[in-house]
């Protein structure tokens, strides 16, 4: 058998399971009880942060059966709302290979840990995984064409070129935290969204060190090594990263923030244990790492340059610090130890998978900056969706825009577990009280008569504070968004 036809066959590999093709429906009646595990049910009224608890991940299960996961989503959907349920599930799938252990000794926890890596949570996980990762993932192989000859030694001078452009281009979600009105709040939203990886780092690295493929494994292991301290916890790169967050007033523990990952910050994650878990995309790996070690020697400084700009001299770096140095020698190392002996021995046949999973990952991270930007831009500018707000909904209330108010009535402590809606929508408080969150920080509180314009694709959650709250939902054409963005 040629590797040619292995690398084909790996490509059929992560179609989904025949049984869920062939019999109509039973993907969802899988997902269904997947979903059921109390240890993903919506969030509760105190559950804003998850604290000390790395196995309770509200996924909002009330919103999958409305959402198609067997349909594969177009770029233009990674910020959905069925990428963030979707990436959501995905993640807790994956995770369920790692091992956390509860921050306390607690019945509770255990309870949640038991639940967590159940066998009846990992087997539905693996039957609807495959299904979840064509949702999010196959419109790359739509939107990333490698098109053209390529051979050993033209990808070898694309990816010294690659070093040059790194070097000599800045960072846009840096420049969008600087240009912010509240440069501390944004920065703080930019760690939240490292958190989910940084806080068990080079997770997704240590599946690709078991089995046996000679020098290479040997060469990625000491990449995965650096990752780990060299077995000194206090130097475990996601120790640094604990010791940031602590000095920026937030917590180290596990997916505290949860709720506040963008969808996109999540499928960064994901990719690399999609195409870790998956062994056929070895190749893919490979290139989509040398993406991120070389980015990050110059994207790491930057980023310890803003935090020392926003937070002062109190801000611990050294997770930043380290990287620029470390990275230096990891692309390096990635390059000549991994990618140049594998291209020497098995030729061209790996080249084409190998760029793949550069550019891949570069598309994926490139959307995930644009919806951080987005994200924090919504954010900054409160008072002015406000004041927006009010214009379209008197507009509405004249008659001169007809669309449904869409009408809500909640309850004392009801939570929204945050989600993203698929089209601009008003929120018009008509009686009572909320707590809305666009970003994580202070609380805005929302009272009758209160009026916010919530653009397509913005993370938000929210929960009632009077016995009742009466609300509704209108939704905002495009038209009428271009009109108010041009204004």
């Amino acid at each position: 058998m040629t590797l040619t036809k292995s690398l084909e066959q790996s490509v059929d590999s992560r179609k989904t399971y025949s049984f869920i093709q062939e019999n109509g429906g039973s993907f969802k009646n899988y997902l269904n009880q997947y979903s059921q595990n109390l240890i993903f049910r919506d969030a509760e009224e105190s559950e804003i942060l998850i604290q000390g608890n790395p196995f309770r991940r509200p996924t909002r299960c009330n919103d999958l059966q409305f959402l198609d996961f067997e349909t594969q989503l177009n770029q233009e959907d990674s910020c959905s709302n069925s990428a963030l349920a979707a990436h959501r599930i995905l993640c807790n799938i994956y995770e369920t290979d790692l091992i956390f252990h509860p921050a306390i000794n607690s019945k509770k926890l255990w309870s949640d840990f038991a639940d967590f890596y159940s066998n009846n949570n990992k087997v539905l996980g693996e039957i609807i995984r495959p299904v979840i990762e064509k949702h999010v993932f196959g419109f790359l192989d739509d939107k990333v064409e490698i098109s053209g000859k390529w051979s050993s030694n033209i990808l070898k001078s694309y990816f010294e070129e690659f070093y040059k452009e790194c070097e000599c281009s800045q960072s846009h979600v840096i420049n969008s935290i600087l240009s912010a009105k509240d440069k501390k709040k944004a920065a703080i939203f930019f760690l939240v969204q490292l958190a989910g990886d940084f806080l068990s780092e080079a997770s997704a690295m240590a599946r690709n060190v078991l089995g046996n493929y000679g020098p290479a494994l040997s060469e990625l292991f000491k990449v995965l090594i650096d990752e780990y301290g060299y077995g000194v916890h206090e130097a475990k790169h996601s120790s640094l990263f604990e010791s940031t967050m602590k000095s920026c007033g937030l917590s180290s523990e596990l997916h505290t923030y949860w709720q506040f990952y963008l969808p996109t910050s999540l499928s960064l994650i994901n990719y690399f244990h999609y195409v870790s878990r998956n062994h056929s995309l070895f190749f893919r790996y490979i290139g989509a790492l040398f993406y991120t070690e070389v980015s990050l020697i110059y994207t790491t400084k930057a980023q310890s340059k803003m935090l020392k700009s926003v937070f002062g001299s109190e801000v611990d770096t050294r997770y930043f610090d380290e990287h620029t140095h470390i990275d230096k020698h990891h692309g390096r190392m990635a390059f000549d130890k991994l990618i140049s002996p594998m291209l020497e021995k098995y030729g061209d046949e790996v080249v084409k998978e190998i760029l793949r999973g550069f550019e891949e990952f570069r598309l994926l991270q490139e959307i995930a900056d644009q919806d951080f930007i987005n994200q924090i831009q919504w954010a900054d500018q409160v008072d002015k969706y406000r004041e927006k707000a009010a214009d379209i909904y008197h507009r509405i209330e004249s008659g001169e825009i007809s669309t449904p108010l869409e009408t809500f009535v909640e309850v004392l402590g009801e939570r929204s577990t945050t989600h993203v809606h698929d089209d601009h929508r008003l929120l018009v408080i008509e009686s009572g009280e909320m707590d809305f969150w666009p970003i994580f920080g202070d609380t805005i509180r929302f009272k009758a008569g209160d009026i916010m314009l919530v653009p397509m694709h913005r993370l938000h959650g929210s929960v009632v504070r009077t016995d009742e709250c009466i609300y509704h939902q209108p939704q905002v054409f495009n038209e009428i968004m271009q009109e108010m963005q041009a204004t």
